[in-house]
């Protein structure tokens, strides 16, 4: 025959079975001492949530999604800068015309990113229009193939437009005017796409000296 269990609070030792005292509606509650392992457990993750919360929360070794993001795009842009001021180091009128026009993977490149991010205004041939039903229909850039240089004929005024867009006091063509591609692109490819310029329209640019 079963012992009837005691009659208790709580209880306190392991293998000690306690029928609480209180009693609501009829119902009864048993007590057993919890295992050692469970309780270290338990008591570890209330220690372990408190030390997170607080670090989390009040220092800075943690960070959130948001700074993370915010951080990766500062990052992004001190290399775009690092690398527009190593471009500039050493890109003149000269050597865009004689060392990157000259190089075929360099107007191979600039061709890519001219046809993929600048056909939609100047067109693919460079006229600014695009044939439609027999017909040449303008689109919204300038043609770059009619010899005329609004801001500059020289090869550096042909990458800082592309590079920092029309300038402020610019109306732009039709209200349209040039976006700022170096944002987008980066100058190296910025620089490549004007040594593609230089290559397709060559008569333009004959006349800068060789270092």
């Amino acid at each position: 025959m079963s012992q009837e269990p005691k009659r208790g609070h709580f209880a306190k030792e392991e293998g000690e079975i306690i029928l609480r005292e209180h009693e609501y509606d009829g119902i009864q509650e048993y007590d057993q001492k919890l295992p050692n392992w469970w309780l270290f457990t338990f008591y570890g993750a209330i220690v372990w949530f408190v030390i997170h919360w607080g670090v989390y929360y009040y220092t800075d070794f943690f960070r959130t999604p948001q700074e993370r993001v915010k951080q990766e795009i500062v990052a992004v842009q001190q290399a775009k800068a690092a690398e527009l001021e190593k471009t500039l180091a050493t890109l003149d009128d000269s050597t865009l015309v004689h060392e990157w026009a000259t190089k075929p993977e360099v107007v191979s490149a600039g061709e890519v990113t001219y046809l993929t991010n600048c056909t939609a205004c100047h067109g693919a041939d460079l006229s600014a229009t695009i044939s439609a039903g027999g017909n040449k229909v303008p689109l919204p850039g300038l043609p770059l193939n009619d010899h005329q240089w609004k801001f500059g004929s020289k090869p550096m005024d042909l990458f800082k437009l592309i590079n920092v867009g029309s300038p402020p006091e610019s109306s732009g063509h039709n209200g349209a005017k040039m976006q700022a591609w170096g944002q987008t692109l980066g100058p190296k490819k910025v620089a490549e796409v004007t040594a593609y310029l230089i290559a397709k329209l060559p008569e333009d640019f004959k006349d800068i000296p060789a270092k």
